[in-house]
């Protein structure tokens, strides 16, 4: 029997090694690798190829959703299961936006998580029940009219300015920034700058701000 190989990615130790001790009570489930936050994540599936990607929204240094679409771009096969405590409608539009193939709430069944999986294995989409059927319509209506009108400043962002839009929210400086993405600190301060300059943001707290209001960073997960 072939056997799902999964990542789990939880920023908080505890909830992972639930997931990992909930996960490896199944036969046909296999968690070949656990990661800390959504860079570490990116690193994991690069080297374990796994089939399966529990990935959590909210998590330091790269957090879910940006992870998610470097992710797929790199690695089309891989399925990504995004989990969360968040049920709004905002949230679950940017994460299916991302590639994700299923949308999980943190307080979901234990055997709501082995169905998602099971689900997204086999090529199908999976939601959690207590998300509305009327967001999968919603989200078909706005892709179909959105596709060629990109809306909204965070798009006119670079993926690289993203980055360092989460590490500057979370109060790292420009040192540990160039340290984390492996650049120069100058190249650091020309991509705040430009970040900054594209969102009309004029100090860290408007950044803080913006990045809590876009779900980029998170109070509580």
């Amino acid at each position: 029997m072939k056997r799902i190989r999964v990542i789990v990615a939880d920023d908080h130790t505890i909830v992972r090694q639930g997931l990992l001790a909930l996960l490896n009570e199944q036969q046909d489930i296999e968690v070949v690798a656990e990661a800390e936050d959504g860079r570490d994540a990116m690193k994991k599936v690069e080297k374990f190829l796994p089939d399966v990607l529990i990935l959590d929204v909210g998590m330091p240094r790269l957090n879910g959703l940006e992870a998610a679409r470097q992710i797929k771009r790199q690695n089309q096969t891989v399925k990504i299961l995004m989990l969360t405590m968040h049920s709004d409608e905002e949230y679950i539009f940017e994460t299916l936006k991302a590639g994700a193939s299923g949308y999980l709430l943190k307080d979901a069944a234990a055997t709501e998580l082995i169905t998602a999986i099971h689900s997204i294995y086999s090529g199908q989409s999976y939601l959690s029940p207590s998300v509305s059927h009327r967001v999968i319509e919603n989200y078909i209506r706005r892709s179909d009219t959105s596709n060629s009108e990109d809306t909204g400043s965070h798009k006119l962002l670079t993926e690289r300015e993203r980055e360092v839009l989460q590490l500057v929210a979370e109060g790292k400086t420009n040192r540990e920034i160039a340290d984390i993405l492996n650049i120069s600190i100058k190249t650091v301060d020309n991509h705040r700058t430009n970040l900054m300059n594209k969102l009309d943001i004029h100090d860290r707290a408007g950044i803080v701000r913006y990045a809590i209001r876009k779900g980029i960073i998170t109070l509580t997960d």
